[in-house]
């Protein structure tokens, strides 16, 4: 799998100037279709009353609605367009359903703060000085533990965002050891009660796009991890810009083989379908 002739060409995870993403829908759907996507999905960052700075308003998130029903009628004889919401673990419900849902942790809830975890390098030090007396291990079991609450939402949840979003950072292994009993005990207790409810995990490629890491969420032994329970994944580029839609998807597939997958799932105009690898 090194060429697009063999790409899953399929993205669930899309942004747009709706929210914090720099393109409109119809500029992704028109970049789509010359990839000679099948499938795009858009994926808004649902309203956070506690912080507005990347996600919509309650009116834009019906604005967006309305835009991409209108995209779909222009484009949806070209390719698959759905209309998604990616929603944080503490984000409001709004009344009317999306035609599916990725459920993601952005904050941490320390002393009553949300304390968000991906939006800059130097907050995540800053935050565990602050709450947890500098113990990062405290601080990631209170992520993964928020994580881990998503297996009582199935009925809510599509798909679970980028697993070990906490790494965003770390890749280099400065701030935490992703080896550390106390880091990996948390993590993969959160990983168990999903697999339980058989929930779909994300394989996100969004680090990769913004040069913060070189390889996807999660981590390769959290990637064998759920291959060996027989745990679902689904290929996401999490994309903010357009030229981003299929960001490191033939390095990705390759590197969900090597870790034991032999399908990914994508959604089709029929419902989610399972490809081989």
């Amino acid at each position: 799998m090194s060429s697009y002739d063999h790409l899953i060409k399929s993205n669930l995870h899309t942004h747009t100037s709706f929210c914090d993403g720099a393109d409109s829908p119809e500029e992704m759907v028109k970049t789509a279709i010359a990839l000679g996507m099948e499938t795009i999905g858009f994926s808004g960052h649902a309203y956070t009353s506690f912080d507005l700075s990347y996600c919509m308003s309650l009116d834009a998130m019906e604005a967006y609605r309305q835009e991409v029903d209108r995209v779909r009628k222009l484009y949806g004889d070209r390719i698959h367009i759905l209309c998604g919401l990616e929603r944080d673990f503490y984000a409001e419900y709004p009344e009317r359903p999306f035609e599916y849902e990725i459920g993601s942790v952005h904050y941490v809830l320390l002393d009553g703060e949300y304390c968000e975890i991906d939006s800059k390098p130097n907050q995540i030090p800053d935050t565990v000085r602050e709450h947890c007396s500098g113990n990062f291990y405290k601080y990631s079991r209170e992520y993964y533990r928020t994580v881990a609450s998503f297996a009582d939402r199935v009925d809510k949840c599509d798909i679970i965002g980028h697993f070990d979003l906490i790494t965003k950072y770390n890749e280099d292994g400065h701030m935490f050891d992703v080896e550390d009993p106390r880091y990996r005990r948390p993590a993969f207790e959160a990983l168990d009660a999903l697999l339980e409810k058989g929930m779909l995990f994300e394989v996100n490629t969004g680090a990769i796009a913004r040069g913060y890491r070189t390889k996807p969420y999660p981590e390769l032994s959290m990637l064998r991890y759920i291959a060996e329970r027989g745990g679902r994944v689904t290929l996401n580029s999490d994309c903010h810009k357009k030229e981003n839609l299929l960001c490191a998807f033939p390095f990705t597939l390759q590197m969900l083989k090597y870790a034991g997958f032999r399908s990914v799932y994508s959604m089709t105009r029929t419902g989610w379908k399972e490809y081989p690898l």
